[in-house]
């Protein structure tokens, strides 16, 4: 798959099968992330893996928007590190990135992904916090969930001309 193509194919995907994401793939989706750009290659990220089934069931609890969790095999917390910040307050953009490298890199990999936005909820960064056992420098800003797809979403076009100015407004 192109990278145009795997931009205007992906979707998010919820509902997956009861198979697991190997140890290898979850490096390649790591490796992946990783490779984003970042302000002044700071590279201000944490990345917390949760394959434990209890914790898992947990997340829910804390950040509603993912409950796909209770059916996933695995997710991938992006976290800001801001004592890894050259630029401060550059850890959203930064993170931003990798989660999309990510997303991107599962749909080529034949998986299915969505994220689940944490930050800037402070319920949702305050639970993410507690459940996982986040250092006060790291802040959650988002929850990558992760399996093999049970279905297949078709692909939109989302393109708006309407929403694309030319030199200024």
């Amino acid at each position: 798959m192109n990278t145009l193509e795997a931009i205007r194919t992906r979707r998010s995907i919820r509902q997956y099968t009861d198979e697991a994401v190997p140890q290898e793939t979850v490096k390649a989706l790591l490796r992946a992330a990783m490779s984003a750009p970042s302000a002044g290659n700071g590279q201000p990220w944490q990345f917390v893996v949760v394959d434990d089934r209890a914790m898992l069931d947990q997340i829910p609890s804390v950040s509603p928007y993912a409950a796909m969790c209770k059916h996933a095999k695995l997710a991938i917390l992006v976290c800001g590190d801001t004592t890894k910040e050259k630029y401060l307050g550059f850890w959203v953009q930064d993170c931003s990135a990798a989660i999309m490298c990510m997303l991107l890199a599962a749909h080529e990999m034949g998986l299915g992904a969505v994220w689940t936005g944490a930050h800037p909820m402070p319920d949702r960064v305050a639970g993410l916090k507690r459940l996982l056992g986040l250092p006060e420098s790291v802040i959650p800003l988002g929850l990558v969930v992760i399996g093999h797809p049970a279905k297949t979403v078709p692909p939109q076009d989302r393109f708006q001309e309407e929403r694309v100015h030319h030199n200024k407004w």
